[in-house]
């Protein structure tokens, strides 16, 4: 069964941080670009960043740029997503994809296949 679960997700202060963290069950992840995206309450889900099978970082929300980083853990066959001086308006559910090879500049979720169900980040003093 082929699967990707994140979690990671909680309550933290305006500036601290928080990783989240996609494990992917069924295929491994180190052969697919992996995609990071959000949904604001009352929003529609957005493209946060993609990492490429080349590991290259396509950032879709300038942001999050300096603050947000992605690594992955082939071992472990899970993607983090590394979050740093988060602001209120960063509160958002967020989810990983997978699919493809490369990302899309102006295509966030394009060849993305898979998705799992969100984890909840809420930023909040």
């Amino acid at each position: 069964q082929l699967q990707l679960v994140e979690y990671g997700g909680g309550l933290v202060q305006p500036g601290g941080s928080l990783r989240l963290s996609c494990k992917a069950s069924g295929f491994p992840l180190e052969n697919v670009a992996i995609g990071w995206f959000r949904q604001a309450p009352g929003k529609g889900r957005e493209g946060v960043l993609c990492n490429s099978v080349t590991n290259s970082v396509t950032y879709y929300s300038d942001s999050v740029k300096g603050r947000f980083t992605v690594s992955r853990d082939n071992a472990e066959n899970t993607v983090h997503l590394q979050m740093n001086t988060l602001k209120a308006e960063d509160t958002a559910v967020y989810y990983c994809a997978a699919g493809g090879y490369v990302c899309y500049e102006h295509r966030p979720e394009y060849g993305m296949e898979y998705w799992g169900n969100g984890t909840l980040v809420t930023v909040s003093s």
